[in-house]
């Protein structure tokens, strides 16, 4: 029974006693994280210990959801030899290695640059290129009876559209509230993001990526006021089981 759970739900920095961007996925004994930002590596070893991972997936290169793939990264050091998987864009790489040259990344880390399909442990990683300031990809994973799909960060794309089709779960970004402002644009709205759920008929949707110090309750209410499934605004500790 594949289970999600919260690790980190801030955009930009953690609020106190939160994290960013990160999630755990786990399916017959494998774990993968997608993205591990400000705080969410200790999130994380609250339920799987470093040398206990299976995957990463870094949707993209920005630190507030991969400067914690660095704690990440010495843990395993010092706990296995085993290299993890990470899939991610080159430009997260580069960052990695500006942090902690030594060891190197790929002295870790089994690199892979995130392509458009693949097999990870008993899941099926497909991806989708989305609007932001830096390359971003869209993840979604399937196994038997299973999708989630998480947007990390972007603007309105349509292609959105495909990544969420039919989700059990969708993660998705959701840092603006009210009316989107005018012209291009590489972030969401709550608003549009329900939307996105009725358009692609998830089960539920999950909001995350929040500026800190919002209200999430306002965020929740806009959301639904486009979605008439379930609603929920991530927090760190949150599960979600698939049953």
């Amino acid at each position: 029974m594949p289970r999600l759970t919260v690790l980190g739900s801030c955009g930009a920095w953690p609020e106190p006693g939160r994290a960013c961007a990160g999630f755990l996925l786990s399916h017959e004994d494998f774990h993968v994280a997608l993205d591990l930002g400000y705080g969410a590596a200790a999130q994380l070893f609250q339920h799987v210990p470093a040398d206990r991972l299976d995957a990463i997936v870094v949707t993209h290169e920005h630190p507030d959801h991969l400067a914690d793939v660095s704690a990440l990264g010495r843990a395993r050091h010092y706990t296995t030899d085993r290299k993890l998987p990470m899939h991610c864009t080159p430009g997260t790489v580069r960052r990695l290695a500006a942090m902690e040259p030594s060891p190197a990344p790929d002295e870790n880390f089994d690199l892979h640059d995130i392509g458009p399909e693949t097999d990870l442990g008993p899941f099926r990683l497909t991806t989708e290129l989305l609007p932001h300031h830096v390359p971003n990809y869209g993840i979604r994973l399937t196994t038997s009876g299973y999708t989630l799909a998480y947007t990390g960060d972007t603007g309105p794309a349509p292609q959105l559209a495909d990544l969420a089709r039919d989700a059990d779960v969708l993660i998705c970004e959701a840092t603006l509230q009210g009316a989107p402002p005018e012209g291009p644009r590489y972030l969401m709205t709550a608003a549009e993001a329900g939307r996105l759920a009725t358009a692609a008929n998830v089960r539920t949707l999950l909001l995350t990526h929040f500026w800190p110090g919002s209200d999430r309750a306002v965020s929740v209410a806009e959301a639904r006021a486009e979605f008439s499934g379930k609603v929920l605004a991530a927090e760190e500790g949150l599960m979600l089981n698939h049953a």
